[in-house]
């Protein structure tokens, strides 16, 4: 304006308020990929299936105790057939629900199919979808490592499995003493929750990155779902075609989820000669498999994070 002395200074105004450490972007990160997961329709569908399947073994195991004292040497009545209580018990008995290692092993076996169709619909939308939109250069352009991307996703990811594995499966445990014999079952079963973590903790490990890396390969659901269903339905069935007709274990390498349960069995504990079916590969040629997934794709990973940093 006239007759006044205006004068504009522009100056650099540094931040004020507390800066926050850069990892805590991996929470950031982790919180938004689960809300992306939460919101799919299937979702909601198999965390219903997987909280049957909990149900099943903790009144399973109730289940067993109860007519195992009560009606032990009795006969019941089922279908108009009159049946014995120890032949009932010796047939659930295959369904593994007394409390050991092979019931915490098959519940989190279970569990991880639920798993695996869940984040094979779900992977497009946590990896791909950042890849065909080009929103990944959104979070290089932070003050974070590429690395703490990939770990927040990762991060939702193991947060599902730890809720749907570690923590049913510990309440089995605790619920199992409850029954049994309180606190000897808990002395003498205290590896047992070892294994539990153990199992949990490679299936977080071996899902979060394979479904990184199929992903960021296939980046759209269809070719994806195509991919999962080739690696643990196609090759499952030819692994266990092939060792059935050779009798030899080693094909069964072939099954990657197979590979998996073998190392859970393992962290038990859980003595070779018991698995079944039989015949099963050594415990090291499964963890080596397992070993040669994880190395690629965190290899894959990395190659792929720096071409993205370069685009």
């Amino acid at each position: 304006m006239k007759g006044m002395n205006t004068q504009l200074s522009l100056k650099y105004s540094p931040w004020q308020e507390k800066t926050s450490r850069p990892y805590t972007a991996i929470a950031a990160i982790g919180r938004i990929s689960l809300l992306l997961i939460c919101r799919q329709r299937l979702f909601w569908g198999l965390l219903a299936l997987a909280m049957l399947a909990f149900f099943f073994f903790l009144y399973g195991q109730y289940l067993m105790v109860w007519i195992n004292l009560q009606f032990a040497h009795e006969t019941v009545r089922i279908a108009g057939f009159s049946v014995n209580i120890s032949q009932l018990l010796r047939f659930l008995d295959r369904l593994a629900l007394q409390g050991t290692a092979h019931t915490y092993a098959n519940f989190i076996w279970f569990q991880g199919y639920i798993l695996v169709i869940l984040l094979c619909f779900s992977g497009s939308h946590l990896f791909g979808n950042d890849i065909i939109y080009n929103t990944m250069i959104f979070y290089y352009s932070k003050p974070i490592s590429p690395w703490y991307y990939f770990c927040g996703k990762c991060l939702a990811i193991i947060f599902l499995i730890v809720m749907t594995t570690f923590i049913p499966a510990t309440i089995l445990w605790f619920e199992a003493g409850l029954l049994l014999d309180g606190l000897t079952y808990y002395t003498q079963n205290y590896l047992v929750l070892l294994g539990i973590a153990g199992y949990s903790a490679l299936i977080a490990l071996t899902l979060s990155l394979l479904t990184a890396t199929t992903a960021m390969i296939f980046q759209r659901t269809a070719p994806m779902v195509l991919a999962w269903m080739g690696l643990f339905v196609l090759l499952r069935m030819m692994a266990n075609w092939l060792a059935m007709t050779t009798q030899e274990g080693d094909w069964r390498l072939l099954d990657f989820w197979n590979n998996l349960y073998l190392c859970g069995l393992w962290c038990f504990g859980i003595d070779h000669a018991t698995i079944r079916p039989i015949p099963q590969p050594h415990y090291n040629n499964a963890f080596l498999v397992v070993f040669l997934i994880i190395t690629l794709c965190i290899l894959y990973i990395c190659k792929q994070t720096r071409l993205e940093i370069y685009r």
